[in-house]
């Protein structure tokens, strides 16, 4: 089988579709538009090459990426944001659309299942995510725009929530870490059934150090891998981890070189395939043991809201600084 091109997806965007230049995108658009889980436009130019069963539904997807491995039964997504490297509201509300198409294209399937592991990963090298973005929660806090904030957070409990369980199909998600990634970028981690990351790849929650904390699933998650007292200590610190660190804590699960990472995960679906619903069926008992219920990461969000509307304005300058610099980062990326 060839190898998988993850930089240039089946089903990517059509050229010619809108425009989201960074400096005329107002990010509040993208919850005015439905909400979180708005629905996004349709498209009709799937691909005519793969049979009908394994033509996963093109969306038109503006910060995703996707691929479909009809031979490893594997739906790749990759992010990639306009704008800062972080988890914007589009790519929020898009994650939120692509759950709500995977499980409808699956259960419409039927068996065989066309999609067994779901991975993903990002476009932009050496970082995974950074984060919230951070821009637009200073914009909503410094207008004390509680409901902004609240659709937010709610969205991107929902995406994570929604790998948690596997979206409620027979999928193991698989998330692939090739670069570093901090605060809410690390909660888009930890919420999945596999992590494979690269050695180097640096890990953390830096929220501390401007009066807040991870809201979006660190504490659920965390607590749940490797328990409340190390979760807090984790949180509580600030510090940034590598990937070697976090594998000797049992956080992620497989460790490949730089530049090697994709490699490791198309070798864990293919080692894994046929023991597929044994691995399921593990996932499902785990969660039944330690269960993880929407509202728990629900009324975490809100603690999380309140904290946002109390930060301080040197808490807002900390905030600034690091949203600047993610931005720096990204410039520094493509210049590369």
């Amino acid at each position: 089988m060839r190898d998988i091109d993850l930089r240039d997806g089946l089903f990517e965007q059509a050229n010619g579709g809108a425009s989201l230049a960074p400096g005329n995108f107002d990010r509040r658009d993208a919850i005015a538009e439905g909400g979180a889980s708005g629905r996004v436009a349709q498209r009709d130019d799937a691909p005519k090459s793969l049979p009908a069963s394994l033509t996963f539904p093109a969306t038109r997807f503006r910060e995703l990426k996707l691929q479909l491995d009809p031979a490893d039964r594997a739906l790749w997504c990759m992010m990639d944001p306009v704008g800062p490297p972080s988890f914007t509201p589009t790519m929020v509300r898009e994650l939120n659309q692509l759950h709500h198409d995977l499980k409808q294209f699956v259960e419409a399937a039927g068996e065989p299942s066309p999609v067994k592991f779901y991975v993903m990963g990002s476009r932009i090298p050496s970082i995974y995510n950074m984060g919230g973005d951070l821009a637009y929660m200073i914009d909503a806090i410094r207008n004390r725009d509680r409901e902004a904030l609240r659709s937010y957070a709610y969205g991107c409990v929902e995406a994570v929530f929604n790998i948690w369980h596997g979206f409620n199909l027979p999928i193991v998600s698989i998330c692939l870490v090739e670069g570093d990634a901090l605060g809410g970028g690390l909660e888009g981690v930890i919420c999945f059934n596999v992590i494979v990351a690269e050695r180097g790849a640096k890990m953390g929650m830096p929220e501390v150090l401007f009066g807040s904390f991870p809201g979006m699933g660190a504490i659920s998650f965390l607590s749940r891998r490797i328990g409340i007292v190390k979760t807090e200590k984790m949180i509580r610190s600030g510090r940034i981890y590598t990937a070697e660190e976090f594998h000797e804590m049992g956080i992620v699960d497989h460790l490949a070189n730089p530049g090697e990472g994709a490699a490791e995960v198309r070798k864990y679906i293919r080692a894994n395939s046929a023991k597929h619903a044994l691995n399921v069926a593990l996932q499902k008992s785990k969660r039944l043991v330690v269960p993880l219920p929407l509202n728990e990461l629900q009324e975490i969000t809100q603690l999380w809201v309140d904290i946002a509307l109390g930060l301080e304005d040197a808490d807002l300058r900390k905030m600034d600084i690091l949203a600047k610099a993610q931005v720096r980062r990204l410039a520094k990326q493509a210049t590369n």
